[in-house]
C-alpha cells in the first residue's frame, strides 16, 4: 500500500479540526425531522384538499350556493400547504448549506444561511396575508377583525426590516471578499478541507474595511 506524501507547504490539522469539520452531518438529524414534517403537511393538505372538495359538490348537489363556507375551508387548506413549503424550504435548505450543494437551493435562490432566512420570512409573510384573509372573509367581528390586521401589519412590518437589514448586510459581506464563501465551499465539499486558510486577498479587504 503506497501512502501519498504529504505536501510542504500543507499545514497539519489542529486538534479536533477532523471532528469538528465532521459534526456538521449531525445537521441530518434536523434534515430529516423537519422533511418528515413537511411530508405530514402536505398530506394533511392533501386530505384537507380532498374533503374541502368533496363537500363543495355535496353542497352545490344540494342547491347550496353559498361560498363563505367554502372560501374559509379553501384557505385553511393553503395556509396548511405554505407551512409545509417553510418546512420544506428549512429542510433541503440546511442539507445543502451543511451537507452537499443542491442545484435545487441555487435555483431557488438559498445558497446562505441569510437567503435560507429571506426566503422563510416570504413565505411567513404570505402565510399572515392568508391568515388575515380568512378572518376577513369570514367577517364575524368586525373590530376584532380590525385589531388582528393592524397586528399583523406591525408583525409583517418588523419581518420586512429585517429581511431588508439581512440583505444589507449580505451584499456587504459579499462586496468585501466575493470569492471566499465559494472557496470555502469548494474545499469543504469537494475536496474535504476542514480548516479555513485565510487568504491575503481577505487580509486586504479586512484592512480596507477598518481603514
Amino acid at each position: 500500500m503506497t501512502v501519498r506524501p504529504t505536501p510542504n507547504n500543507e499545514r497539519p490539522l489542529t486538534p479536533f479540526s477532523r471532528v469538528i469539520g465532521q459534526s456538521r452531518f449531525i445537521v441530518l438529524l434536523a434534515v430529516i425531522s423537519v422533511l418528515l414534517v413537511a411530508v405530514a403537511l402536505f398530506l394533511i393538505g392533501v386530505v384537507q384538499a380532498g374533503t374541502g372538495i368533496w363537500a363543495a359538490v355535496l353542497a352545490v348537489s344540494d342547491g347550496k350556493f353559498e361560498a363563505t363556507p367554502l372560501t374559509i375551508a379553501f384557505l385553511e387548506i393553503v395556509a396548511t400547504m405554505l407551512k409545509a413549503v417553510v418546512f420544506y424550504i428549512i429542510g433541503v435548505g440546511l442539507y445543502s448549506l451543511f451537507i452537499a450543494p443542491l442545484n435545487l437551493t441555487v435555483s431557488l435562490g438559498v445558497e446562505t444561511l441569510s437567503d435560507l432566512e429571506d426566503k422563510i420570512v416570504s413565505v411567513v409573510i404570505v402565510i399572515l396575508a392568508v391568515t388575515f384573509l380568512e378572518h376577513f372573509v369570514r367577517w364575524d367581528k368586525p373590530l376584532e377583525t380590525l385589531q388582528f390586521g393592524v397586528a399583523l401589519a406591525a408583525v409583517v412590518l418588523a419581518l420586512v426590516f429585517f429581511q431588508r437589514h439581512s440583505h444589507e448586510a449580505k451584499e456587504a459581506q459579499q462586496a468585501k471578499n466575493p470569492d471566499t464563501v465559494a472557496r470555502a465551499k469548494k474545499e469543504m465539499f469537494e475536496e474535504d478541507t476542514v480548516e479555513h486558510e485565510i487568504s491575503e486577498q481577505e487580509i486586504e479587504g479586512k484592512t480596507q474595511s477598518r481603514g
